[in-house]
């Protein structure tokens, strides 16, 4: 049933890397989806033991409401170890292994300061999942300890960029990258010992609209059409409450809160959520699998199902 789930929210719902088809190298730097094994990044950020169990989220604002983006001073030599260096100070939450930071970037060619990419033209922050393995390696280490509202600049060694793998004319192969990077939100990982075992909501048969019952309202700001939420959540079948599947504590969803005629209830049922809420949704089949339902994962034909979510952040 998770790879339904998954599969479902992939191709309908999940935010995909920055960027387009028509980006040409937008989507390349900060992202290794087509990467292979040197460029990608790994597990080389510090353990995540010291996560704090409960998920905080500190609002830095919108993104930037112009294309203006900072200007990059490019370093005097090129980088052979990864360098740090705070431009502004941040003040808000501090980034975590499995934390997932939401940033804009502009992304230079060290040697000359030739740009590649930048998340300003495109009014589009990007989320990074630290330790994750989807971004290169000089992000993955470099965004560990950063805070919200901070503005720093990570000067790159070729290793810990995309290595010997040239990407296109302008990050040729062995080149050493810089980024200037502003860190709009900072959202904490949920600790999977506190993964709710029921919804809190009675169990449902036959249900032909969408119930909406807030277990705990947060905070933070709310949830609103065309954004992206960033999400844990647990499945349960409906008629029984059996937990089908969940991410609590493991690696948070981000659904771009939008219908598309597929899970068309979780997106109505999360919209208007406030960040820190926890909220269960009860979803009749035609707003969720349908009435075929998931006989092989654990869903019977027609079946409601109730799905749990924890909202622990926005952008």
């Amino acid at each position: 049933m998770r790879r339904t789930i998954v599969a479902l929210v992939t191709s309908a719902l999940l935010v995909a890397a920055c960027g387009n088809d028509d980006d040409g190298a937008a989507a390349e730097p900060a992202s290794s989806t087509d990467a292979t094994d040197a460029p990608v990044a790994t597990d080389a950020a510090p353990s995540s033991d010291a996560v704090e169990p409960e998920p905080t989220f500190e609002d830095i604002g919108p993104p930037p409401t112009s294309p203006d983006k900072p200007a990059v001073d490019i370093p005097g030599e090129l980088p052979t170890e990864l360098e740090t260096t705070v431009l502004i100070a941040g003040d808000g939450p501090v980034a975590e292994e499995g934390d997932t930071v939401v940033v804009d970037y502009i992304g230079v060619r060290s040697k000359d300061g030739e740009e590649f990419d930048n998340s300003y033209d495109r009014f589009q922050p990007f989320p990074v999942t630290l330790g994750a393995g989807g971004v290169i390696q000089g992000w993955d280490q470099g965004l560990v300890g950063v805070q919200a509202g901070e503005r720093l600049q990570l000067d790159i060694p070729s290793d810990l960029a995309y290595g010997p793998q040239a990407r296109d004319d302008v990050i040729g192969a062995d080149e050493a990258l810089t980024f200037v990077i502003d860190v709009r939100s900072v959202i904490k990982r949920s600790d999977a010992a506190d993964k709710p075992t029921d919804p809190g909501v009675p169990a449902s048969v036959g249900a032909t609209e969408l119930i909406v019952v807030d277990i705990s309202e947060g905070e933070g700001a709310e949830l609103t059409e065309g954004q992206t939420a960033v999400v844990d959540f647990v499945l349960f079948r409906g008629d029984n409450l059996v937990e089908l599947e969940s991410n609590w504590g493991i690696e948070p969803l981000q659904i771009v809160v939008a219908e598309t005629g597929t899970l068309d209830g979780l997106i109505r049922g999360m919209t208007g959520m406030r960040v820190g809420g926890v909220r269960a949704i009860t979803i009749p089949p035609a707003l969720g699998f349908g009435e075929a339902g998931n006989p092989a994962g654990g869903l019977p034909v027609d079946t409601d199902v109730i799905i749990l979510v924890e909202l622990l952040g926005a952008y």
